[in-house]
C-alpha cells in the first residue's frame, strides 16, 4: 500500500514538473513574441518622430537660417543637463549599456542601464538633439529602447532576464531600425554577444523575424537607401577596393580613437573641458550649427537624404565627407543621447563621393557604396554586420564579393588606428559605475 502511494506522489510530482516546465516555455514564448511585437511598433514612432523633428528644423532654418547658431547650441547645452542631472545611463549611443547590462543581466534587469525609463528618456532627448539638427542616429537608441522592452516584458510574464533577452532586444531593434533582419542577427553576434549559445540564437531569430513583420507589415518592403544596382568590372574592384578600405578605415578608426580618448580624458585640457559639460556641449552645438549653415544644412540631421543622393549617383560637393565627419564627431563628443549609426553611413557615402574623382568612369553609386561599408567598418568595427546591413539597405548584392573585400581590409586598418573597438570601449565607464554600485 505505501508502494502504491509512494508511486503515485512520484508520477503526480512529474506530471506537475511537466506542467510547470511547459508554463515557463509559454511565458517565454510570449515574452519573445509580445516583447518584439512592441518593439518594433516602438522603432517605428521613433522613427516618424525623427522624420517629423527633422522636418520641425529644417521649416525653422527655413525660415530663420541663422535661429541654428543660438537654437543648436542651446538644445545641445539643455540635453546634456537633463542627461547628466536625471537620466546619466541614457548618454550616447546606447549600444555600450546593453553591452555593459548583458554582462550581469540578472543585476542589471532592475537597474538604469535598460530600463523604460531609460529607454523612454532616451528616444524623447534623440528626438530634442534632432530637433537641433544634431548629427543623431535612431539606431543605437533603438538597441537600448528594444532591450528596455524585452527586460520589461520578461519582467512583466516573470521570466528570468538572462543575456540571450537583452541580447535578442538589441538585435531586434537594429533590424526593426534599418528593416534589415538579417543585419540585425549579425550585429547580435559580432556587437552584443560575448557568448553565443544556441538558445541565445533561437530567441535573437524570434525576436528579430518578428520586429521584421511588424516593420514590413506596417512601414511597407522598402530598401532604406534605395535599390542600387550597378556593379564593377574585376579590374577595378582589384583597384577600388584596397584604396576605399584604407581611405575609410584610416577616417574611421579616427573617429572612433577621438571619441575613445576623450571619453577617457587622459589630457589634462580634455579633463578641464569636460569638468564643465554643458557648456561644452553648447559649444559642440556651435560647431554643429556653423557647419550646418556653411553647407547649405546638409550636414544637419542623420544625412538619410543625402546618403540616398550618393548611392542613386547623384553627386554632393567634396566636402560633404569631411564637413559630416566633423559634425557627426562634434556631436558624439557632446555626450549627448543619440547613435552613431546613420551619420556614419552617411559619411563613408562622403567618404566614397571623394573616390569616385579617382575613378571618374566607373559607377559613381558602386563607388560610394564601398565607401560606405569602408568608413562604417571603421568606426564600428563589425564587418560581417556592415557587410549585411550595406547590402540590405541599397539592395547591391552585385558588389558583395567587393563588399566583403572592403570590410576586412578596414577592419584590420582601423584596429591599426584604434585598438579598441568603439562600443566595447564606451561600456567600460558604465561596467565600472555597475560593479562599484554592486560593491556598495
Amino acid at each position: 500500500m505505501a508502494g502504491s502511494l509512494d508511486a503515485l506522489l512520484a508520477r503526480l510530482a512529474r506530471t506537475s514538473d511537466r506542467g510547470g516546465d511547459a508554463l515557463r516555455r509559454l511565458r517565454r514564448r510570449l515574452a519573445t513574441g509580445g516583447g518584439a511585437v512592441l518593439l518594433g511598433l516602438a522603432a517605428l514612432a521613433f522613427a516618424r518622430g525623427g522624420d517629423a523633428a527633422q522636418a520641425a528644423f529644417a521649416r525653422i532654418v527655413a525660415a530663420a537660417p541663422y535661429a541654428a547658431l543660438l537654437l543648436t547650441p542651446v538644445i545641445f547645452a539643455l540635453v546634456v543637463l537633463v542627461t547628466d542631472r536625471w537620466v546619466p545611463a541614457a548618454r550616447g549611443s546606447g549600444i555600450p549599456q546593453v553591452i555593459a547590462a548583458a554582462r550581469d543581466p540578472q543585476r542589471e534587469a532592475g537597474g538604469p542601464l535598460v530600463s523604460l525609463r531609460t529607454g523612454v528618456a532616451k528616444v524623447g532627448l534623440t528626438l530634442a538633439m534632432l530637433l537641433g539638427g544634431a548629427s543623431v542616429g535612431r539606431e543605437g537608441p533603438t538597441v537600448q529602447l528594444s532591450a528596455a522592452i524585452m527586460v520589461a516584458v520578461s519582467r512583466l510574464l516573470r521570466v528570468p532576464v538572462g543575456a540571450g533577452v537583452l541580447i535578442a532586444g538589441g538585435a531586434a531593434g537594429v533590424a526593426a531600425a534599418f528593416n534589415t533582419p538579417l543585419a540585425g542577427v549579425a550585429f547580435a553576434i559580432e556587437e552584443l554577444a560575448s557568448a553565443y549559445e544556441q538558445k541565445v540564437a533561437v530567441l535573437v531569430m524570434a525576436a528579430v523575424m518578428i520586429a521584421g513583420f511588424v516593420s514590413l507589415g506596417i512601414a511597407g518592403d522598402y530598401v532604406y537607401f534605395g535599390a542600387m544596382g550597378q556593379t564593377l568590372s574585376v579590374r577595378t574592384v582589384l583597384l577600388v577596393t584596397p584604396v576605399a578600405a584604407v581611405a575609410g578605415g584610416l577616417s574611421g578608426g579616427l573617429f572612433s580613437r577621438i571619441v575613445l580618448d576623450v571619453a577617457v580624458a587622459a589630457h589634462p585640457v580634455v579633463r578641464r573641458v569636460k569638468a564643465t559639460p554643458v557648456l561644452f556641449a553648447a559649444g559642440c552645438g556651435l560647431v554643429v550649427a556653423l557647419l550646418g549653415l556653411a553647407s547649405g544644412g546638409v550636414t544637419w540631421g542623420t544625412g538619410y537624404a543625402a546618403t540616398r543622393q550618393l548611392v542613386g549617383g547623384h553627386g554632393q560637393p567634396l566636402w560633404f565627407g569631411p564637413a559630416k565627419f566633423a559634425a557627426a564627431l562634434a556631436t558624439t563628443l557632446s555626450g549627448a543621447p543619440g547613435g552613431v549609426f546613420a551619420p556614419s553611413l552617411a559619411v563613408g557615402a562622403g567618404v566614397g563621393n571623394l573616390l569616385t574623382v579617382l575613378f571618374p568612369a566607373d559607377p559613381p553609386g558602386a563607388i560610394v557604396v564601398l565607401g560606405m561599408i569602408a568608413y562604417f567598418v571603421g568606426v564600428v568595427r563589425a564587418p560581417l554586420t556592415a557587410v549585411i546591413i550595406i547590402s540590405e539597405t541599397t539592395a547591391s548584392r552585385g558588389l558583395i564579393i567587393p563588399l566583403f573585400a572592403t570590410a576586412l581590409i578596414a577592419d584590420a586598418v582601423s584596429a591599426w588606428v584604434c585598438p579598441t573597438r568603439l562600443y566595447h570601449g564606451l561600456a567600460k565607464p558604465f561596467i565600472a559605475a555597475a560593479d562599484e554600485c554592486a560593491r556598495a
